[in-house]
């Protein structure tokens, strides 16, 4: 697994933003960003959002929890999981009973085809 360092590199490499830019794009000192490509410092929650956003991904993906990069930057996707989560305990339960049986059919029918 990358490191958030390294995630951070790559992303800031793809966008072709120079560590001194990025720093600047989140108001931080422009030696932090090497500091944090190394691995030498975490940055706080807050910084990490900061970084995400400019670099269009998500905290998930640059912290290790994806390996897909622009996991829940659907906006639409994004409104439904906000819109589920909402729901009270019994419907939300049924929503996602139903969902993992679509999705288990899914993967069974693309693995036999």
């Amino acid at each position: 697994m990358r490191s958030f360092g390294k995630k951070l590199k790559e992303c800031r490499e793809v966008k072709k933003i120079s560590q001194n830019e990025l720093a600047k794009l989140i108001q931080a000192h422009h030696s932090i960003i090497g500091k944090y490509e190394r691995d030498e410092v975490k940055p706080s929650i807050d910084v990490a959002v900061k970084i995400a956003n400019v670099l269009n991904t998500t905290v998930g993906f640059l912290l290790g929890e994806t390996e897909d990069n622009n996991a829940f930057q659907d906006p639409l996707m994004l409104k439904r999981l906000n819109d589920i989560n909402i729901l009270p305990s019994r419907e939300k339960e049924a929503l996602l009973l139903t969902l993992d049986a679509f999705l288990r059919d899914y993967k069974a029918k693309k693995a036999y085809s």
